[in-house]
């Protein structure tokens, strides 16, 4: 990393010009979790909400907000994404849902701002779907995992302890 890439010799803001990259098969995995309280999280996972399906809108919904994230994050390329999963992982003894969501194109940019994005709203949905009995739930630890394609190659986030 050695410059900020969208900012022009000015210092002025603009899209970064990939026309000049190749087209390569990109993946991007990112994660976050939601903390709750333990009875909210066993509401969640016995079905128990008045909203309904709170996992199955939230799936939905990650996927639904990677699609945007080009809309929603500026100066971001709008990319064909060809593949986006959406992953929760019940944490009982951390009392939290990790949610893990992985993107894929083929194109001249990656898709790390997708699978952030998709996470972040996926949490968000949880939260909106539960907040009437849970108003302390804390959104945390929203980071990249790994990514590969493109001219910078593969890359793996260090463990966390």
């Amino acid at each position: 990393m050695s410059e900020l890439t969208h900012f022009n010799a000015d210092g002025e803001a603009h899209m970064v010009d990939v026309g000049g990259k190749p087209v390569t098969h990109r993946i991007a995995v990112a994660e976050g979790r939601i903390h709750m309280t333990s009875g909210t999280l066993a509401q969640v996972l016995r079905g128990g909400l008045s909203k309904g399906d709170v996992l199955g809108i939230a799936r939905v919904a990650g996927i639904m907000g990677a699609k945007r994230t080009s809309d929603l994050v500026p100066l971001c390329h709008p990319l064909p994404l060809t593949k986006l999963d959406v992953e929760f992982f019940p944490e009982v003894e951390l009392s939290a849902i990790r949610c893990r969501v992985r993107a894929e194109t083929h194109a001249r940019t990656g898709v790390e701002m997708e699978a952030l994005t998709g996470v972040q709203i996926a949490l968000l949905t949880i939260y909106d779907m539960c907040k009437s009995v849970d108003r302390e739930m804390t959104i945390a630890g929203i980071r990249l995992l790994q990514k590969s394609g493109g001219r910078s190659g593969a890359w793996h986030a260090a463990e966390r302890l």
